[in-house]
C-alpha cells in the first residue's frame, strides 16, 4: 500500500469513526473546562482520550462583569477553533440544531437558567457545569423545566468522583477542605469554588442534610452541618486557594478512628460518565440530590447572613 493511499484509508476511516460519534455542543466558552472536555473527546493522541463523542460546535456567551469570563473567552474559544476544529455559532438555537446533546459550561451560574431554557427548549439532554445556579430557585426552575419536557440532566463536580472510593457505611462523619474564593455577583457565594468540598461531602456522607451552621473568617468559610442520623460533616472553603483533603470518622464497637486522605481531582471519569449519560438519557447522578446540594449552599448563605445562626434546609 502506497503511502498516499494509506492516508486516504486512515481519513475515511477516522471519519467514519467521528460519523458514528455523539456531536456535543458547548455553551460558554469562558472557561478552562471547555478544553478539557475537546481534549478528552477530540484529541485522540491525549492519554485521557475518551471514545465516543466529539465536540463539534460551541456557542461563546460570555459575562461582562466576571474578569474570569471576559479576560479569558477569546483564549478559549480560539483554542476550540483552531486546535480542536470546533465550530462556533451565533446562537444557542442554532447550536442545538447541530447536536445531539449540550454541555452547558458557563461559568456564571446566573445565566444558566436562561440558557438552560432555551436547550430545555430544543428538547436536548444538557449536562450543567458547576455552579449549576447562582440562586436556589433557578436550579429548581431548571429541574421543574426539563421534568416537565421530559429532557434529562445533571450537575457535578469533578471532586465527587474523587471521593467515591471512599464512602463506606461506618463513616460517622467528615470533614472536607479545598479552595474557596468568592465571587461578588453570586447570591450563593460559595457555589462559586466551594461547591467541590460541597461535592466531595455529600457525595461521602448521603443525603439527608438537616442543619447548618456557617463561621466566616478572611481566611475561610466554615459550614457544619448535621444530618438526619446524627452525623456530622463540616466543610471549610479556603481563600485564596489550597489543597483538597478529607478526614474520614469512623465510629467502631470500642471507640472512633479517623483516617487523613490528600484528595486529588480527576476529569476522566466525568468524561466517561458523559458519553454514557448522552447515550441513555440516565443521569450519573439523581437529580434530587444535587437539589439537596444547592439547598446545602442556600442554607449555608442564610446563616452567614444572619451571623451564624442554624439554618434547616428549604
Amino acid at each position: 500500500m502506497t503511502r498516499a493511499v494509506a492516508a486516504i484509508v486512515a481519513l475515511l476511516t477516522s471519519s467514519s469513526a467521528f460519523a458514528a460519534d455523539l456531536r456535543l455542543g458547548i455553551v460558554g466558552t469562558d472557561t478552562s473546562h471547555v478544553i478539557g472536555f475537546a481534549t478528552a473527546y477530540n484529541d485522540p493522541s491525549s492519554p485521557d482520550h475518551v471514545p465516543g463523542a466529539r465536540i463539534v460546535a460551541a456557542f461563546r456567551g460570555g459575562s461582562q462583569d466576571i474578569p474570569a469570563s471576559r479576560d479569558r473567552i477569546d483564549g478559549f474559544t480560539r483554542q476550540l477553533q483552531e486546535k480542536f476544529g470546533v465550530e462556533i455559532v451565533a446562537s444557542i438555537a442554532e447550536l442545538c440544531r447541530r447536536v445531539d446533546g449540550v454541555l452547558l459550561t458557563s461559568n456564571d451560574g446566573r445565566i444558566h437558567l436562561t440558557q438552560a431554557r432555551e436547550i430545555i427548549a430544543a428538547r436536548k439532554p444538557l449536562f450543567i457545569d458547576k455552579p449549576l445556579a447562582s440562586t436556589l430557585e433557578d436550579a429548581r426552575e431548571i429541574a421543574r423545566l426539563a421534568k416537565a419536557a421530559g429532557v434529562p440532566w445533571f450537575s457535578t463536580s469533578t471532586l465527587r468522583y474523587a471521593v467515591t472510593g471512599l464512602k463506606a457505611a461506618d463513616l460517622s462523619g467528615v470533614e472536607v477542605w479545598g479552595p474557596g474564593p468568592l465571587e461578588e455577583h453570586h447570591h450563593l457565594d460559595l457555589s462559586w469554588y466551594a461547591i467541590h468540598e460541597a461535592e466531595m461531602l455529600f457525595t461521602l456522607l448521603g443525603t439527608g442534610c438537616e442543619e447548618v451552621t456557617r463561621v466566616e473568617s478572611a481566611d475561610a468559610s466554615v459550614v457544619a452541618c448535621r444530618w438526619k442520623d446524627g452525623r456530622i460533616g463540616t466543610m471549610r472553603a479556603l481563600r485564596p486557594y489550597s489543597d483538597y483533603g478529607a478526614i474520614l470518622f469512623r465510629k467502631t464497637e470500642k471507640n472512633q478512628t479517623s483516617e487523613t486522605r490528600a484528595i486529588r481531582a480527576t476529569t476522566v471519569e466525568l468524561d466517561r460518565d458523559l458519553v454514557r449519560f448522552f447515550t441513555s438519557g440516565i443521569p450519573p447522578v439523581p437529580n434530587e440530590d444535587t437539589l439537596e446540594l444547592i439547598a446545602f449552599l442556600d442554607a449555608a448563605q442564610r446563616s452567614k447572613e444572619a451571623g451564624g445562626q442554624p439554618m434547616r434546609l428549604r
